[in-house]
């Protein structure tokens, strides 16, 4: 079984997984959502075979619906569902952090085998759809670096090809994530254990989806 919860906003829900970290669809409606969620499951697969696991999406249960915002109309999934404030066990926070890292690592597959110009107006445009691939690159990293912050996890700013800054925060945010959690946030303001491995999954699939869709035949 699948279990899903919805984000709606007033414009876009998101459809999101809750034991697949970064396997989140929007639509502008429930219905749609779900479909879109489904109709993602092969692409996602790559995610999951990467980090070592079998995904088999099976029927979907609607456990939980939360409330969005501006966020979720703008295209990111950013409320936090009651689930996310339940206990993890180092098993499970280990097994979202290995579909995050899986993501880290198709992604970079991905781009060194993108053209540095991508097509443009594809997805509909809007947000950031027209970056090039160095730009989408460093969008990437300095979004990480500002939920790094929810998680207490402070790194300065850095050069794009400063692969061992890259990799010192990214092991951080490994090691902050593969613990166990009590559910609560864990800084200040900051996002729970099980909300911030999904967000940080999401957003590396999301580009990396966009990327695979705007490459140059």
């Amino acid at each position: 079984m699948l279990r899903v919860y919805l984000e709606l906003g007033e414009k876009k829900v998101f459809a999101c997984a809750l034991d697949w970290a970064g396997w989140c669809r929007a639509g502008k409606t429930d219905e749609l959502a779900i479909e879109a969620l489904r109709e993602y499951a092969p692409r996602y697969e790559v995610i999951a075979a990467k980090a070592g696991l079998e995904l088999a999406a099976g029927k979907v249960s609607v456990v939980e619906k939360v409330r969005g915002d501006a966020t979720t109309d703008f295209g990111a999934p950013g409320a936090v569902p009651d689930a996310d404030g339940k206990r993890s066990t180092r098993k499970t926070a280990e097994r979202q952090v290995a579909l995050m890292q899986a993501a880290w690592d198709v992604f970079d597959k991905v781009a060194v085998k993108s053209p540095a110009e991508l097509r443009k107006g594809l997805r509909g445009g809007g947000r950031d759809r027209d970056r090039d691939r160095d730009k989408m690159i460093a969008h990437l990293v300095d979004a990480e670096r500002a939920y790094a912050r929810k998680i207490g996890v402070k790194h300065p700013p850095f050069e794009l090809d400063d692969t061992k800054a890259l990799a010192a925060m990214r092991a951080e945010i490994v090691e902050v994530l593969s613990a166990p959690s009590d559910g609560s946030p864990l800084t200040e303001k900051g996002w729970p254990a099980r909300y911030a491995v999904r967000r940080f999954a999401w957003h590396v699939i999301d580009h990396l989806w966009e990327m695979e869709d705007r490459r140059t035949p």
